[in-house]
């Protein structure tokens, strides 16, 4: 980002950051600021580490103002902008549908620890959060790790994910790593076996993939399950 990016971008989160104290009686939060110079300016997303920075630093500047210097400073630069938000409905997100035929709201964010996350991963976090806390449930940080041929976890994407998930406040209500409930899985897959609802393929990848094609069943299906 250069310098002139940077004065527009930094322009552009004052006024965000501004308006979003204004709603909360004087303190900005970094997410909806965050969320809406992207959804507005999507040019920025390419310099979304510079831009994080900037959020970080102009948040701590306004949220050391008081809600009259916040105020005063609105009405001197952007005054189309306190009508505007005068007029804003306060969006919410729409609620699930069956949601009562159940004892309580679970979600879950469930990344692969490879690689670092990226907005569509944000995004998937954000929803999951907030639904969770809309309805007062429950958010689960799950890592998908058993996949190690084709997604080969690395130990610092563990924490590097966690430190995401703080950085946009979505803080998890329980932690699940999957490589270490693996006995728990093995034990109900045993159960399932035994009781004639799954069984175990040994059949080499073509000759599998040939059958499935023609239809025909998986000659595995009739052994034994011992």
């Amino acid at each position: 980002m250069n310098s002139n990016q940077e004065t527009e971008a930094r322009q552009l989160i004052k006024k965000i950051v501004l308006l979003n104290a204004l709603r909360y009686d004087g303190k900005a939060s970094e997410k909806p600021v965050f969320g809406k110079l992207l959804g507005d300016h999507p040019r920025f997303r390419q310099n979304i580490k510079d831009v994080a920075l900037i959020i970080s630093e102009v948040v701590d500047e306004i949220n050391s103002l008081s809600l009259e210097q916040q105020k005063r400073i609105v009405s001197e630069k952007w005054p189309e902008a306190l009508v505007e938000d005068k007029t804003e409905e306060k969006r919410q997100l729409p609620p699930l549908s069956n949601v009562n035929n159940y004892e309580r709201v679970i979600t879950r964010f469930s990344p692969n620890p490879d690689f670092v996350l990226h907005l569509g991963s944000a995004r998937a976090i954000i929803l999951s959060y907030d639904y969770a806390k809309m309805y007062n449930g429950i958010f689960y940080l799950r890592f998908e790790d058993t996949d190690s041929k084709t997604k080969k976890p690395k130990l610092e994407f563990y924490d590097a994910i966690r430190e995401d998930l703080k950085w946009l406040g979505c803080n998890w209500d329980a932690e699940f790593i999957q490589s270490d409930r693996l006995p728990i899985y093995y034990e109900h897959a045993e159960e399932l076996i035994k009781a004639g609802y799954a069984y175990v393929c040994t059949c080499v990848r073509e000759i599998f993939q040939e059958k499935s094609k023609t239809g025909q069943s998986c000659p595995c299906r009739v052994l034994s399950a011992e």
